[in-house]
């Protein structure tokens, strides 16, 4: 018999959810297999069996978090497709070979599992999780109805346990309702509660520390999309036809964005404890929506790309986002970011820095309004507004507005930015 576990997946993630199950208990597997779709904070991957067999027994369900080094699986590599060990052989197995019994209780969901002090409790198939919850809710799982067809008690069904009235033999009844009292609100008229997802965790998790951690403030400017609308209109179908990628508008805000970058160089820059550290790289980032949340995948070297370059990594990447392709090489670093709310109808709003970054570029849609021209005629321009949000603690005002400026004086005049490429 052997364990499949959560293997190392980068040096920053140390724990994932489950997300689904690509195998079921007595389905065989060869070596290199998925077995597993692991959603972590920052991408969804596929965990692949270390062995051929069959599995056996399937330890945490989906929704369940998980650790490295956690064990998930049983698989029998002498086993036969659609077998499956019932628990009388298990039992006897684990008093035949202690050693492998001490091993594995020093797995963290063995050591959850021995923790309860009722020996019946001891005989229910629950998950990690839903023991756990047991725990903190003092509630006896071998009285826990669970509406799994395999019996199998999950977290929601310690939580409609505790939720039950209260037998006159039940211990303690007011620690039962404490915990549930103290981390939730009740309601009533009807609502639903929905977990969240782990990457929309840590998406919660990292916009309340930039707010907490950079001293963050947002300047504003509006440019006039006359000149690269007219550009584009008149290049687009060539474009098209030579690069295979259609010409839109982030190439040009990432080319203005790496010019004015090259002219301020603090906003390409971060903080590592007391020292300043200035990147001499270009890697942008480009905000994407997906259903999971937002993710910001990096076009590398954007001051190396010409257009063409740039919107066939943009249109590369964002199609990763959304079929959830993305890996975290596609993420990590970065030097600033773009983001583009006009997609959404977005007029005006302040960006949050994409830490450890000190700045965002924020993009809105484009309207037509009355603008008083430099002869005082007044013409109906398609106006955009844009939003930078900086660092303080390294970033002057002074450099902000210097900064949005430039990037709003080379889109109103493009044809330098395509000469120079």
């Amino acid at each position: 018999m052997q364990e499949i576990k959560i293997p190392e997946l980068a040096e920053s993630i140390t724990e994932g959810t489950i997300a689904e199950w690509l195998v079921k208990k007595g389905d065989k597997v060869e070596k290199g297999d998925p077995i597993v779709e692991l959603e972590t904070d920052k991408v969804n991957v596929e965990v692949n069996s270390d062995f051929s067999g069959v599995i056996t027994e399937i330890l945490s369900e989906e929704g369940d978090d998980v650790s490295v080094g956690d064990t998930i699986a049983n698989l029998d590599e002498n086993g036969e497709a659609g077998d499956a060990a019932p628990a009388e052989t298990q039992k006897e197995e684990k008093q035949e070979a202690p050693a492998k019994q001490e091993e594995k209780a020093e797995a963290p969901k063995a050591a959850e599992a021995d923790s309860t002090n009722d020996s019946n409790a001891s005989e229910v198939i629950a998950s990690p999780a839903a023991r756990k919850r047991a725990r903190e809710l003092n509630i006896d799982l071998s009285k826990v109805n669970a509406r799994d067809p395999l019996g199998r008690i999950r977290p929601e069904d310690v939580e409609t346990a505790a939720q039950a009235p209260s037998e006159p033999k039940a211990p303690k009844p007011a620690k039962q309702e404490a915990p549930a009292a103290a981390n939730k609100t009740e309601f009533d008229k009807p609502v639903e509660r929905v977990k969240m997802t782990r990457r929309r965790q840590t998406i919660a998790k990292n916009l309340v520390n930039v707010q907490h951690e950079t001293a963050m403030l947002t300047t504003f400017n509006e440019v006039d999309m006359t000149a690269v609308m007219e550009l584009r209109k008149q290049r687009k179908d060539k474009f098209l036809e030579k690069n295979g990628v259609k010409l839109g508008f982030m190439s040009f805000f990432t080319k203005a964005v790496v010019g004015a970058l090259k002219e301020f160089p603090l906003l390409n820059a971060e903080i590592q404890g007391n020292e300043l550290v200035v990147k001499k790289f270009y890697d942008i980032g480009i905000a994407v929506s997906t259903d999971e949340g937002l993710v910001v995948p990096v076009v590398r070297d954007a001051d190396r790309l010409d257009f063409a370059g740039i919107e066939g990594e943009i249109v590369n990447l964002g199609k990763k986002a959304r079929d959830n392709k993305l890996g975290l090489k596609d993420l990590q670093g970065g030097s600033f970011t773009i983001t583009n709310g006009g997609t959404f109808g977005s007029m005006m709003s302040t960006p949050i820095l994409n830490a450890p970054q000190v700045g965002i570029l924020g993009m809105h849609n484009i309207v037509k309004r009355a603008m008083v021209m430099p002869d005082d005629s007044i013409e109906v321009r398609p106006m955009m507004y844009l939003a930078l949000s900086y660092d303080h603690r390294i970033v002057d005002g002074k450099e902000a507005v210097q900064f949005l400026v430039r990037v709003k004086q080379m889109l109103e005049d493009p044809y330098d930015l395509l000469l120079e490429g």
